[in-house]
């Protein structure tokens, strides 16, 4: 008795040969596939004057330093709650795109779809438009083809290597580190960096394409949370194509059956079949299919960007509703809202935000001293942050009527100073002479204060002051 093979998880991989395409759509990925490709690779060598003791790099990750430059913007690691807040910004934005528009994320700025596309145009660049491609994939290996791959590969791989080399100059100095590379001696993190992203952005834009994003994204199986019938989405109007015929016939649809739409996705689905995981509204479809309704003298639109709310009314042959009352609806103006709210509240943080920050820790053990002549002093532990970039002089003071001093190399002053865009921790005495009520008091509330003595800016902490028990 034979036993009947298990089914398979997943289907076999198909080869996909996307067709060259020219339009609206087409134009528009070109053009955000430059811009955000120049971005990735030209962001590190951007360079930006924060003076002589502070990084020049205009967008820098300081591993080292625990710092994030972005060009004026300085962020310290007491302050992730601004890496925070972007991040809960980039995925409400990605929620309200995807509900007003469906998954243009993915069509157009997904790095994997960049990527691919890049990769796919230096397929085409080297071995020819989807007739020539699939004619090479079922040639035998003979010297023409072991040529055309080998050259189409040696590219990809030049550019998973810049790939590779741009984010590892996002954590240190750009300039520096392709000197270290070139000679060999950068640090063995960046080298495995580079071959590790070098390898998977050659086998994901390569030879994972789609695969990349049916089994591995998580946003495809998300996405339907996120739309409703109100969402504008790549769409066939089957009410008009339908039925198909290759020749023109009355009672036929506009849809000739030419397969364009089919061979220019990127996924290698059939937009005419309905909505599908798969499609990741690249809106190549709209474009073939408009260049094939102008050919035959029908009206463009047979794919286009739809609602399913507007199907009912183009089938009775009723104009759809405008376009903003499909993007302007409760769900997108609630993320719209919840989306600027955040980045308002970050950018006011901003600028709010004192160049001094200081932070008093009393030390408890012990609480108090009392000294030879009837005095008792409290010691504290004071953190001054300086986040200029040139060195300051601080003066430390209190509100209340103690002596102070600082402990800085057996010092009694009370200026202090901090090297640039760094901390300096020190230890601080505060003493209740005798006559003093917080010498004998339980606690006594005290007000530390630091005073830039350059520009006279000024920042405070409260603390408390512990005397002797009655």
């Amino acid at each position: 008795m034979n036993t009947p093979e298990p089914p398979r998880l997943f289907a076999p991989q198909e080869p996909i040969f996307p067709r060259r395409v020219t339009g609206f759509f087409r134009t528009m990925k070109w053009w955000i596939m430059a811009v955000t490709l120049g971005i990735y690779y030209l962001t590190p060598w951007i360079r930006w004057d924060r003076g002589p003791a502070l990084p020049d790099q205009a967008v820098l990750v300081d591993m080292a330093h625990r710092r994030f430059y972005f060009f004026w913007i300085e962020i310290w690691p007491h302050e992730f709650y601004f890496v925070a807040g972007l991040l809960i910004m980039a995925g409400l934005g990605l929620f309200l795109f995807t509900s007003a528009l469906g998954r243009v994320w993915c069509g157009y700025t997904c790095p994997q779809t960049v990527w691919t596309d890049l990769f796919i145009l230096v397929e085409r660049w080297i071995e020819g438009d989807r007739n020539a491609r699939v004619r090479l994939w079922k040639a035998s290996w003979d010297i023409k083809k072991w040529r055309l791959r080998l050259t189409k590969w040696f590219v990809w791989l030049l550019i998973a290597v810049a790939t590779g080399g741009a984010w590892v100059f996002y954590f240190t100095d750009a300039p520096t580190l392709a000197q270290d590379l070139i000679a060999g001696t950068a640090h063995p993190v960046a080298y495995t960096t580079i071959a590790i992203l070098t390898g998977t952005t050659f086998l994901f834009g390569g030879f994972m394409r789609e695969q990349v994003c049916i089994y591995m994204c998580p946003w495809p199986r998300i996405q339907g949370a996120m739309m409703d019938d109100d969402t504008l989405t790549v769409a066939y109007r089957d009410w008009r194509g339908e039925p198909r015929a290759k020749k023109r016939l009355e009672d036929t649809g506009d849809c000739i059956d030419c397969m364009a739409c089919v061979n220019v996705c990127p996924m290698g689905i059939d937009i005419r079949e309905g909505q599908q995981m798969e499609c990741i509204t690249c809106a190549l479809c709209i474009d073939a299919c408009d260049d094939v309704m102008d050919k035959i003298g029908k009206p463009r639109g047979l794919i286009d960007y739809l609602a399913l709310s507007d199907e009912p009314e183009e089938r009775a042959g009723k104009p759809p509703k405008p376009v903003w009352k499909h993007i302007l609806r409760t769900r997108t103006i609630l993320y719209t809202a919840l989306w600027s709210l955040i980045g308002f509240g970050l950018v006011f943080a901003l600028f709010i935000r004192a160049d001094i920050d200081l932070t008093v820790e009393p030390v408890r053990n012990p609480q108090y001293i009392v000294m030879s002549d009837g005095s008792v002093r409290n010691t504290y532990t004071i953190r001054l942050r300086n986040k200029h970039g040139e060195p300051r002089d601080f003066r430390i003071s209190l509100s209340a009527d103690t002596i102070l001093r600082i402990a800085q190399e057996g010092s009694d002053t009370n200026i202090l100073t901090v090297a640039p865009d760094s901390t300096t921790q020190v230890r601080v005495y505060v003493i209740a002479r005798p006559q003093d009520p917080a010498a004998t008091e339980q606690t006594t509330d005290l007000r530390f204060w630091v005073e830039d003595v350059e520009n006279g800016e000024r920042a405070h902490r409260d603390s408390v002051f512990n005397g002797k028990d009655q």
